[in-house]
């Protein structure tokens, strides 16, 4: 055989073996686009085994009567569950000590001392803005969590900080010191599914000053500053976080026939849209102004607080806890409860 041929054939070889190590069989394929479109999403069963583990909801705890004497009247300081009964806060408080505070710490961990009502420790504060917040996610956006909703588990997970949180990023310095800045990328981030894309699109897009993603331009050659190439780098990095977080490819929402188009998109994409305003809504109102609240050891690099991502719920699956809810066992965490005559 010919020696360029024999070399290409081995070359080939390698390549076939090196690939097929990248995702072993048996998978499993999905089409989740329209009849006849084929927009097949790929699962690998042994990952899904393991994102099992983490996606499992706790056992409930067991309903309490809503009878009983109000809340409000026996505990001071109480500003978002006002409305529910003594038994109902008890059982909440309970819950919550078991999806966030550290297992040696329990109550102490956000109450401080035996004055239950003093807000001196800073977790208290921040406690009271999160369920703001998530009665906030569970009232005003169904358009994005549907009526399953979540609750603090949906993050937190047990942790007192979620696993999966962003902070502004300075950007990778070049190695040798002397090249400076790689102006935000070129160093394969976890972030991006270690791509050399912009490693933090996040700050782009989902902080408080978002600007629009787009890719394609809206006006011909040369590309208008709307739309520069490097806006289109961070939106590739952050579709790749979307498309890691939630463990799909691109045709989850896109037919890759043309991807701007929206009238052959699924209806995920629709869903991901108001997933993104939700996210720049709760970093924007609810997280960077507690920057002031939060010690200096719970700041980024960059002195900001830590903000949610896709992956801060989704956890590398495309619904949260694999699409179960929690809210039909914690309805206090639906949204505000109208006062009864007796409060």
């Amino acid at each position: 055989m010919n020696p360029s041929i024999l070399r290409a054939v081995m070359l080939g070889a390698l390549f076939a073996i090196a690939a097929a190590g990248c995702e072993r069989p048996p998978t499993d394929m999905i089409q989740r686009g329209y009849r006849g479109l084929a927009m097949d999403q790929v699962y690998n069963p042994r990952t899904v085994a393991q994102l099992q583990s983490v996606n499992t909801v706790p056992p409930a705890s067991p309903m309490v009567d809503s009878g009983g004497p109000p809340a409000s009247s026996v505990y001071h300081n109480l500003q978002v569950l006002n409305d529910l009964s003594v038994g109902e806060l008890a059982r909440l408080m309970v819950a919550m000590t078991a999806w966030v505070a550290p297992p040696d710490q329990s109550c102490a961990y956000c109450h401080g001392g035996a004055d239950m009502a003093n807000d001196d420790n800073y977790r208290k504060v921040v406690a009271r803005q999160m369920l703001r917040m998530v009665q906030h996610m569970n009232s005003d956006w169904h358009t994005h969590v549907g009526l399953t909703g979540v609750t603090c588990y949906t993050c937190h997970r047990g942790n007192a900080v979620p696993s999966f949180v962003w902070y502004q990023d300075p950007g990778p310095a070049h190695p040798s010191q002397f090249a400076g800045n790689r102006a935000g990328k070129n160093a394969p981030a976890p972030s991006v599914g270690l791509t050399a894309l912009p490693n933090e699109p996040f700050s782009e897009f989902l902080g408080d000053e978002a600007t629009n993603i787009r890719v394609v331009a809206t006006t011909p050659l040369p590309q208008a500053p709307g739309a520069p190439i490097k806006q289109a780098e961070q939106t590739y990095g952050l579709m790749m976080h979307m498309s890691e977080a939630l463990g799909v490819n691109c045709t989850f929402c896109h037919n890759s026939r043309s991807f701007t188009s929206w009238d052959s998109s699924t209806p995920q994409r629709a869903t991901a849209w108001y997933g993104i305003r939700m996210v720049r809504d709760l970093n924007a109102h609810f997280l960077e102004p507690l920057t002031a609240t939060f010690p200096a050891d719970r700041k980024g690099p960059l002195g900001d607080v830590a903000k949610v991502n896709c992956e801060t719920c989704h956890q590398g699956v495309y619904k949260p806890l694999f699409g179960v809810s929690m809210l039909k066992d914690y309805p206090e965490l639906a949204g505000p409860h109208a006062q009864s005559p007796s409060q």
